[in-house]
Parts: structure tokens; sequence; C-alpha cells
């Protein structure tokens, strides 16, 4: 049984909200173990897995709805703490009979929240007023018998409530996004001082857990990595090095795609660093003769992802003893959004192309964590900064940020010039406010003027994002003074540049890369 299983767990149940992931990582935050179930979890299976608390997410759909999803209302009278949010305290509501009226009133965005009953735990400690995220049109009336209301806004009478006896509590507002402004202060609270949930899911006790797993789970068999350095493949490196030691070999598939320096890094940090087996594939010719004249962008990723396995397993069947093949699956890809459960691990996951013969076991360590407490975990294994804090990156590299034909000579100027965007933009942006910035290569050339003489050469485009989780982006106000630091040092020191432009299309209605 692993760590997480042993150890105290908090289910989210999730009826469709777009918060469901949000509300387990703060949770997790609150350092305790958190798992997403689906709404129709029965019961019975609830007094089986015995969670130490339930968190009923919002959802989309009014209570009202024709198949609105509902939640099996057992639940309620099995002794365990449930905290609901939005749409779950709507239902909670109505599974309890108190009402939820019809209205034309929504409520939407920032609110401020006023405190009714002084006497409220689960909002203990806070000030009399403050802000809190609202989204929802319907909300509850009349709280259900035993229940107290102990916060409203202008609009909602009944902003928030509980029934401290039986250890149900419910908000109308989102305590799990930033927007509100105790929302943390309301989760833990409700983890460690009503629940009684100890603090124990620590980065500590997760590389503990992961290292007597791999062991038990491995043995004395080989295991062999595809290494990209990327995050997610980098800390499964260095998990299973500290775990196995000898018994993991990286293979490193160099396809000239990366950015400046990149491959030179992950040689120094595992051979160097941590001493790992691996082998470095120098397989650049190999992909620019593959991708000569092609410039449709999906062809380019076919491409590259279908030699990479090739190169590869040519890697791979010479090494003999091998067994495990190591994964970097996290935990929002075994979570198949929508679906009835929260355990099957999306297609793609399941797709290694293994050639005629040849086979290997897969082992995902990190299949219960989501990206940010990967990133923290490579931290503590001692992977550099540059690598636990690796920005967004395909997986072809620049062969998606040159729009048009691959050649040497493009590769060389978009490294260059992007590692002048990458070392402007981080030095100035100290707080990490930018989601992601990097350069790309359009393919076109403009006339333009250097000292006396006429040229004809290529612009670079900057792309820098703000975001909070890629799923939709702002183009990010950089200074002027900025902007053009940056362009003068381009145009200067990257030859076949001429002129920079500075891309300020959100997403929507573009995507955050250019191909």
């Amino acid at each position: 049984m692993s760590y997480h299983e042993q150890q105290p767990t908090v289910f989210v149940v999730d009826f469709g909200a777009q918060y469901a992931q949000l509300i387990a990582r703060r949770v997790r935050e609150a350092k305790v173990y958190s798992e997403i179930v689906s709404h129709d979890i029965t019961a019975e299976e609830i007094e089986r897995r015995q969670p130490a608390a339930l968190i009923l997410s919002g959802g989309p759909a009014s209570v009202y709805a024709p198949g609105a999803p509902k939640m099996d209302p057992r639940i309620y009278d099995l002794g365990i703490p449930i905290l609901g949010f939005c749409y779950g305290m709507q239902l909670m509501a109505i599974d309890l009979g108190g009402e939820v009226p019809h209205t034309d009133i929504g409520e939407y965005g920032f609110a401020e929240l006023a405190l009714l009953e002084s006497q409220s735990r689960l909002m203990e400690g806070l000030p009399g007023t403050s802000q809190v995220w609202m989204s929802h049109r319907d909300s509850v009336g009349t709280a259900p018998e035993g229940f107290c209301v102990t916060a409203r806004t202008a609009i909602t009478p009944v902003a928030s409530m509980e029934d401290a006896a039986r250890g149900l509590y419910a908000t109308q507002f989102h305590p799990e996004v930033a927007h509100t402004e105790y929302g943390q202060q309301i989760i833990r609270r409700f983890l460690h001082d009503i629940a009684g949930i100890p603090l124990v899911w620590t980065m500590v006790n997760i590389i503990d857990e992961a290292v007597d797993r791999i062991r038990e789970q491995v043995g004395s068999d080989r295991v062999i990595c595809a290494l990209s350095g990327g995050v997610d493949s980098s800390v499964v490196a260095a998990l299973l090095h500290r775990a196995i030691g000898d018994q993991l070999t990286c293979v490193f598939v160099d396809h000239g795609m990366l950015r400046l320096d990149e491959a030179a890094d992950v040689v120094r940090v595992f051979a160097d660093q941590f001493h790992i087996d691996l082998v470095h594939v120098q397989a650049q010719e190999r992909y620019l003769d593959l991708l000569d004249h092609v410039t449709d962008p999906e062809l380019k990723r076919r491409i590259i992802g279908e030699e990479f396995w090739k190169v590869f397993f040519e890697e791979a069947t010479k090494l003999k003893g091998v067994k495990w093949l190591a994964q970097g699956t996290l935990y929002p890809d075994v979570i198949e959004s929508g679906n009835k459960t929260a355990a099957k691990i999306k297609s793609h996951h399941n797709l290694i192309p293994f050639p005629d013969g040849v086979h290997f076991d897969l082992i995902e360590p990190l299949r219960a964590l989501f990206k940010d407490e990967v990133r923290a975990v490579g931290a503590e294994l001692g992977l550099p900064d540059e690598i636990v804090q690796r920005q967004p990156f395909p997986g072809p590299g620049l062969a998606v940020r040159i729009i048009g034909a691959i050649t040497e000579e493009k590769l060389d100027m978009l490294r260059e010039a992007d590692a002048i965007v990458r070392e402007e933009i981080s030095s100035w942006d100290t707080e990490r406010s930018v989601w992601q910035y990097f350069a790309v290569l359009p393919d076109i050339r403009s006339v333009g003027v250097m000292g006396d003489e006429r040229t004809y050469a290529h612009p670079i485009i900057i792309r820098a994002v703000a975001s909070a989780d890629a799923m939709t982006a702002d183009w990010a106000r950089l200074p002027h003074e900025l902007l053009a630091k940056m362009s003068n040092r381009i145009i200067n020191e990257v030859d076949g540049i001429n002129r920079v432009a500075y891309d300020i299309t959100s997403k929507p209605p573009g995507t955050i890369e250019w191909e």
C-alpha cells in the first residue's frame, strides 16, 4: 500500500467544475493529500475508502436542470466532515430539506462578504467583511433545518451556512480561487481545525514514499527513462536514481531542436552532477534530413515524434536486462475530464509505440502529483532551478517556432535570439509574473537599413504571455524600455535579423505557440 493510500485523504467530489483540479491542489497546498472522484460515487464506496473529509465542487449546471449531477444523499449520514462550494452548497441544501429558489439575479466576480454569526467554526478568525469570488445564478434561499447562516453578500442572503453538529459546511463563493481574500485560510480551517487532519502531505514524505514504492516495484530489475530535459522526465530520472541508483539508464535523444546550451545543460546535470548512466544520442543530422523542406507544423510534429521513438528503441534494445520504461504521467493525465471515474489514463499515455518484439513494463512514479508538486519534488531532489522552473516547451522544440522550412542556419538564428529574449525578461521578471516567453522566426524577409547598406533579412517575433494555467492567456505588458533593449540586442548580435516585432494577441483568439 502506498503512502497516500495509508494517509488521510480528502475526496474532491466533482460536479463538472472548471475548478475541481484547483480545489484538489489547494488541499494539497494545505499539506493534505487529495483525490478527485466522480459525483456518482456511492456511499458504500466512500465508506470502504474512508476519506478524512469531502469537498463538493462547484459546477456549471443549475441544480434544477434536467440531468444535473447529483450525489448519493446517504453520504451526508456517514459522519464525514463535508464542505460544499457553490453548486455543492446548493445541492447540500436541496438534499437536506433547504430551498434554492429560481432567480433571475446572478452574482459574478468580486463581492463583499459580511459575517453574520460570530460563533461560526468555518469563518473563525476572519474579519467582519472581506472580498470573495462569486459565479452563480441559483443560490440558497432557506438553509436546511439545523444549519445556521453565517455570512451574506448584498445579493446572496445565504452566502455560507453550517451545521457544526453534523460536520456540514458550505459557501456560495469559491474559496479555492485566488480572488477570494481568505480562501486558503477557510480551506485550512476546515481541513485542520474542523476535520482534524494532520499536515503530512509534504515533499519529504512524498519522496520517501515514492522511493519505497519504486524499490518494491522494480526489485533488482533495470529501468530505462527517456530524458528530454523537461520538468517531468527530469524529475522522474532524479527520483528513480534516488531509489535504484545504477539500475537506471537514461537515454537523451538530442534532435537538434533544443534551445541554446540546453543539451549541454542536460548532460552537465544528469551525467556530471547526478552521475546517472546517461546515453546521449546526438541525432541532429538525422532529424535535419527528415525535416528537409517540411513546412506543415503537424507533419513536423509527427516526424519528430515518430523518429524519437525509433531512435530511443534503437538504443534501448542495445541494453541488456531492462524490464521497465519510466514515464512522466502526472495526476491531471490520470483524471479523465467529465468521466464517471477519476482513475483512467488518457489514451495517449497508453500508446507507447513499441516496435515488434520489444516491450517494457511501465513505471509512473509521478502519477499522483500535480505539476507544481513535481517542481517542488525536483527542487527537493536537488535539480537546478533552470530545470524545475523550466517554461513549457513543445516536444518538437524550435521546429514549431520556426514558421516554414527548417535549416541549420534558421535554428542558429532562433537559438541566439531566443536566448536574448529569455535572458532579458527573466532578469526583469524577478517575481515570475510572466507565464511564458520566447522568440519565433517566421518564414519571411523584409528590407532594412544597417549602417549605410540595405539589408534583406528575417524578422524575429517576441511572444510573452501572462496566464494562470495556459487555458487562457493575455499578452504581457512588458515595459517599452525592455522591448527596446531586446530589439537592439537581437538586431546587433544575431546575424540575419533586421527587424523585431512584439505579438500582442491574447488566447483566445490566438494560441500561445505560433504553430
